[in-house]
């Protein structure tokens, strides 16, 4: 036979153990106060547990067990299983008053992606978002959120979409826990990143597997998370802890010159800026991090002295941008994306020379 919690039905209302008790005395024809006169109990303790109001312990239980023939155990589960249906219906009414709060997080599309599951009851469906953040409450996640993010400097959009944007970090954090990492080594990442770049003329099913297994050998976790609505957000980097990173892409531009140089820029957050703070790419900042991040990523994937001799000789053709990009050992789209970027060709030109990536996602 299963149990009730077996089917999945966890009943809103707590029976106290006292009710057992009272029938098991009924039974044997015991009176509360010769139950309490066996076991040494004052009355007053026997009646309260009866009530409800005075806990069984673990030495009542078995005083119990001697007197009434029925082991300890039992009594232990009941007023065990009493105690959680107690916190659970005063979870309930505190869970109650914070409904509100599920405003505003991108339900719908964290259930069809499979995130969270879809509940028609609200509180339940509160309790599956909380699952999802790990957090026991409302409060505990402000509390979490509020640290993650105290050191980015937030845009009005950053904060009118700061739930969304969590529940996407957050997913980020659950995919990277399923790569295993080796300790962080700044020189290892490096040597990973120059092996990355010459992937970058592969198509992504073959660099992706290879460029995840790079990282991870260097301490980065990498995942790709497709953005959600609204969100505006490219990638971001954070530290997991002192030995693990984790660069998180948005798949929000799949043109390859895009998808590169974002990959490059938080890897330059990973070498050049703290373990402490979080980066939220939205195109929307532009301080001296953000700025240094983007130099570190124009250098990598094209160094700036080799670009500007490029840039002199005046012919900016297909043929010309093809054959540099293989001198370089890099995807020609890389070079037509920095030209544009550069105002040098428009973004109108050559775009044929781009690749559209359709990655793993989730």
């Amino acid at each position: 036979m299963r149990s009730s919690t077996d089917l999945g039905y966890t009943p809103d209302y707590a029976i106290p153990p006292g009710a057992t008790l009272q029938e098991t005395l009924e039974s044997l024809g015991l009176s509360q106060a010769e139950l309490a006169e066996r076991t040494g109990r004052p009355k007053k303790t026997i009646n309260e547990i009866i009530k409800g109001k005075a806990a069984i312990t673990p030495e009542t239980a078995l005083q119990f067990e001697r007197v009434l023939g029925v082991p300890a155990s039992l009594w232990s589960n009941l007023e065990q299983n009493y105690r959680a249906a107690l916190a659970r219906q005063a979870e309930n009414s505190q869970l109650a008053e914070r409904i509100s709060w599920l405003d505003a997080f991108p339900l719908r599309e964290m259930i069809s992606r499979g995130w969270i599951q879809r509940s028609n009851d609200k509180l339940q469906q509160l309790r599956e978002l909380l699952g999802f953040f790990g957090v026991a409450s409302p409060e505990a996640w402000t509390e979490v959120w509020s640290s993650h993010v105290a050191s980015y400097r937030r845009t009005a959009a950053f904060e009118s979409n700061l739930k969304a944007i969590t529940a996407w970090l957050r997913r980020g954090e659950l995919e990277s826990q399923l790569i295993r990492c080796r300790p962080f080594h700044a020189e290892r990442f490096r040597r990973a990143l120059s092996e990355i770049r010459a992937l970058t003329v592969e198509p992504p099913q073959v660099f992706e597997p290879l460029m995840v297994d790079l990282c991870a050998s260097s301490g980065v976790a990498v995942v790709f998370i497709k953005a959600l609505p609204r969100t505006g957000v490219y990638g971001a980097t954070r530290w997991l802890n002192s030995q693990k990173a984790l660069i998180q892409l948005s798949l929000r531009y799949r043109f390859n010159d895009q998808f590169w140089f974002s990959f490059f820029h938080e890897a330059g957050h990973v070498l050049k800026h703290g373990k402490r703070q979080l980066f939220v790419e939205t195109g929307l900042l532009s301080d001296e991090k953000e700025k240094e991040a983007d130099r570190f990523a124009a250098q990598a994937l094209i160094p700036q002295r080799v670009f500007e001799r490029f840039v002199l000789a005046g012919v900016f053709d297909e043929r010309q941008i093809t054959s540099f990009a293989r001198e370089l050992g890099i995807h020609p789209g890389i070079v037509l994306g920095r030209l544009q970027r550069q105002g040098v060709v428009p973004h109108s030109r050559l775009n044929h020379l781009k690749l559209r990536y359709d990655l793993a996602e989730d």
